[in-house]
């Protein structure tokens, strides 16, 4: 059988294209890019002129130019007429009856690049303005959006497809592969691969008369859509390879459960797997879930947006974080061989890094396929380096009250370095010969089948938490400073490491003089003891970093709704709530938006804005994507904190009363005249959303928060029902029942969390405790656990598990090893890829484009 599939992928392979297309879907992802970046090509008067204009000039120039060169050198096609004409392309079989309709031939591009790739365009604009005296070569923001109407010319030819529609339906696609890894060269050669392999099953089907909408995962259609953009080749591949245009159906998004879109992904799924012996998912290439929700564009000045160059100040550097890989896995064991009988039963992997990893710090588990019919694929972050260890554990199958410790039978791991090499592709699906536990008496090796994806790796945002010196509280997972005042504010790293501690003080520059002339600092002291003032609060802003930036308040008057401006070499507003990157999603929309605020750069490259940084105000959580906002970002974190503390929002605090009653539900102002926040914002934690952060709840939970606010903590565990069997799902530490937690629940429950089954009563939902089994648990809601990655949650890592053949799914969550409020960073996904497509939580949804 693996020869026959090792055959098929051979005669994939084998498949002819006329393109290269691994260096054409870079410069299609630079086009993605930039009409990204020009919006109103997306919808309204600018998209109905862009159409216009598409049928009305370019077309024409484009077949004379084709009939007849102007000149020698490239066409250039205007940036707008390019998107219209990018979308009528991707309706192949469409585009070629319109072409062959109106111009009695296939207008392909050939000799025509794209308006991005920077190539001189005065040999076209000249061509263009002979034709088009009155009709401008660029279509620029301005008049796209003037209540100018569209020119209309005489004997214009147009087809009857509706390129509205068309937009609109691309228009999405951008932001599912618009990830760093997307544009690796070692990740499209593997996407042009598997695009064979897509090719190839589909031609299968026709030779088998098997009826089969074919679904691609994203990696596989971006080579797709860039095939057809180049429609002469892809007429003349396609013919060759099916004996026809091969269609591409864009007019489906339902991804309901048993829509066409759902079944026709799991039945490609189950082929591919089936012709191929591999695996269809790929890290990096599953739905991503719905685009944040944009910002509106920056109208300022050029003179004010964002200049590319950085100054680096001496003081921007007082601490330096090292640079840290990330990468995407996805993981599924497929099968086993040679078990002992002795071990037949219960049989599962456990799965972690064999050195200690500050992204992924968990130790997880899941089915093997071949065992339980059970398709369960993991998905997870975790630094660029090290190995993958994989333990098969086994487990009595008698009832759960006699259950023992799972025993390990064998290990292996395998090394991110070598998946991260040329060779492998970034991806490895094959039998592992295990390690046997050394009570093992075996006459054969077992061997473990594991498929594994990765992508390339990308830097990881810095995470950083601000500790304030309080007393100690048993309900707090902030710990007081031994030998400091009060004051201090501890700012640590991810590994718990203190780098400066900063403080607020009063101070008063004309002393003896009335109290308005009250002056307030951040002083700072480094890890090596130096003591130096870092921002001043004079007039009615504040200066940073020896007056090199600059923090300017506003209400919520202004046009965009930003509250804050820090002004400096590059010029951020601060928003309320996450936004752009940062937009929760799933559970994570238990936490407040309030208790958030996301930094947010304009520029000319980022017009609609790019996300920087995120305060999680509550918690003290700042997340940082650029090393050069370390500094600027912590110290603006610092001070408003500060500011809202002074009104009864104690984020801070480590007493676990985080906010006053007072707090009502109206807007957050700043008073420049007293340097406060007038907080009236609802960050009531009394009452149904309450979230401390943690304590003893009155069912013995050692908890460490809920959802994706934080807390500390070891580990979490639920004991769930999975199928006929009860199941111990733990995230790490298990001994026997006494499964400690570090507790994450639906997002709030503020460490009692939601459904924690009782393994005598099956699935008795309490509060959590001991229910039966001394589980010590910090929740595990019923929704989709603890946070990460969007910077605020608990650390560690998060599962979700989902039973692929029922209906239903379990959640496991686990919480920050560390003290302080934490910050995941990882997130794992175990769920069904045939059937249900469920998301994952932050990037990824086992579903295609």
């Amino acid at each position: 059988m693996e020869m026959e599939q090792e055959l098929q992928w051979n005669a994939a392979q084998s498949i002819v294209i006329g393109v290269d297309l691994v260096a054409a879907a870079k410069q299609h992802l630079d086009f993605l890019g930039a009409v990204d970046r020009n919006r109103w090509l997306y919808e309204g008067p600018g998209l109905d002129k862009a159409i216009n204009r598409y049928y009305s000039c370019w077309l024409p120039f484009l077949a004379k130019h084709s009939e007849s060169p102007f000149f020698e050198g490239p066409l250039v096609v205007p940036l707008d007429c390019e998107w219209i004409w990018h979308c009528h392309r991707l309706n192949p079989v469409q585009y070629k009856s319109d072409c062959e309709q109106l111009y009695e031939v296939i207008l392909g591009n050939h000799n025509v690049v794209s308006s991005v790739k920077g190539a001189s365009k005065e040999e076209t604009e000249q061509v263009w303005k002979q034709l088009y005296p009155t009709e401008p070569y660029e279509l620029d923001l301005a008049r796209a959006l003037s209540d100018e109407p569209a020119k209309c010319f005489e004997h214009t030819k147009r087809s009857d497809y509706d390129l509205v529609s068309a937009v609109k339906r691309q228009s999405p696609f951008f932001y599912q592969v618009s990830r760093p890894h997307m544009n690796s060269e070692l990740y499209l050669e593997g996407a042009v691969a598997r695009y064979r392999g897509f090719l190839h099953l589909i031609r299968r089907n026709k030779e088998r008369s098997i009826r089969c909408f074919c679904v691609p995962t994203y990696d596989i259609d971006l080579i797709w859509h860039t095939h057809q953009l180049h429609p002469i080749s892809y007429c003349k591949d396609l013919v060759e390879i099916l004996g026809k245009v091969l269609e591409h159906d864009d007019t489906d998004s339902d991804r309901a459960k048993g829509k066409k879109l759902d079944t026709g992904f799991s039945k490609t799924t189950e082929q591919w797997e089936k012709t191929y012996g591999c695996r269809y998912w790929r890290a990096g290439a599953m739905y991503r879930g719905s685009a944040p929700s944009p910002l509106a564009i920056c109208h300022d000045s050029p003179n004010t947006l964002t200049k590319k160059v950085v100054v680096a100040h001496k003081d921007q550097r007082l601490f330096h974080l090292p640079e840290r890989k990330v990468l995407e896995v996805m993981l599924e064991f497929v099968g086993l061989r040679n078990v002992p009988e002795e071990h037949k039963g219960r049989l599962f992997v456990s799965f972690s890094k064999e050195q200690p990893d500050s992204i992924f710090n968990a130790k997880r588990r899941l089915n093997i396929l071949s065992e339980s019919g059970n398709k369960q694929v993991a998905y997870f972050q975790c630094q660029a380096s090290g190995k993958l260890l994989f333990e098969l554990m086994s487990q009595s199958s008698s009832n759960l009250p006699l259950l023992k410790p799972a025993k390990t039978v064998g290990s292996v791991s395998v090394s991110l370095e070598e998946l991260l090499s040329p060779a492998s592709n970034l991806t490895m699906e094959k039998w592992l010969e295990l390690v046997p536990n050394s009570n093992l008496a075996s006459s054969k090796p077992i061997c473990l089948r594991v498929a594994i994806s990765v992508t390339m790796p990308t830097t990881a945002p810095y995470v950083l938490h601000m500790v304030r010196s309080r007393p100690f509280s048993k309900s707090s997972c902030l710990f007081p400073l031994p030998g400091k005042g009060q004051n201090w504010t501890r700012v640590i790293d991810e590994d718990g490491e203190e780098i400066i501690s900063l403080q607020m003080r009063d101070f008063n520059k004309s002393k003896g003089k009335s109290d308005s002339m009250l002056r307030q600092e951040v002083i700072a002291v480094t890890k090596s003891g130096e003591t130096r003032t870092l921002a001043e609060f004079v007039g009615t802003e504040w200066s940073l970093i020896d007056a090199q930036w600059s923090i300017c308040f506003h209400n919520n008057q202004n046009s965009d709704g930003h509250l804050l401006k820090l002004t400096g070499p590059r010029n951020i507003r601060y928003f309320t709530g996450r936004k752009l990157d940062y937009q929760p999603k799933h559970c994570e929309k238990q936490r407040r938006e309030n208790e958030f605020m996301t930094a947010i750069e304009f520029s000319a490259e980022h017009p609609y804005g790019k996300a920087l940084a995120m305060v999680d105000l509550k918690f003290g959580v700042i997340n940082v994507k650029e090393d050069w906002l370390l500094m600027p970002g912590a110290i603006t974190a610092f001070i408003l904190c500060d500011i809202l503390r002074k009104v009864g929002y104690d984020g801070l605090s480590a007493s676990g009363q985080n906010l006053k009653d007072k707090c009502s539900n109206q807007d957050v102002a700043y008073d420049a005249e007293n340097n406060k926040i007038s907080c009236d914002v609802d960050f009531k934690v009394n009452g149904h959303h309450k979230e401390d952060g943690g304590g003893e709840s009155g069912y013995r939970f050692k908890s460490g928060g809920c959802g994706g606010s934080g807390g500390c903590g070891s580990c979490a565990a639920v004991v769930v029902n999975v199928g006929e069997h009860l199941e111990v799902e733990d995230g790490g530490e298990e001994t026997g029942y006494r499964l400690k937690s570090g507790g994450c629940g639906s997002g709030c429950g503020g460490g009692c969390g939601g459904s924690v089954a009782n393994v005598s009563n099956h699935h008795k939902e309490d509060g959590g405790g001991e229910s039966g089994y001394r589980l010590k648990s910090g929740g595990c809601g019923s929704g989709c656990g603890g946070g990460c990655g969007s910077g605020g949650g608990c650390g560690g890592c998060s599962a979700f598990v989902g039973n692929v053949n029922d209906h239903h799914e379990e959640n496991t969550t686990e919480a920050a090893k560390k003290n302080g409020a934490g910050c995941g960073g990882c997130t794992a996904f175990v769920g069904n890829v045939n059937d249900h497509h469920k998301d994952t939580i932050e990037t990824t949804k086992i579903v295609a484009a």
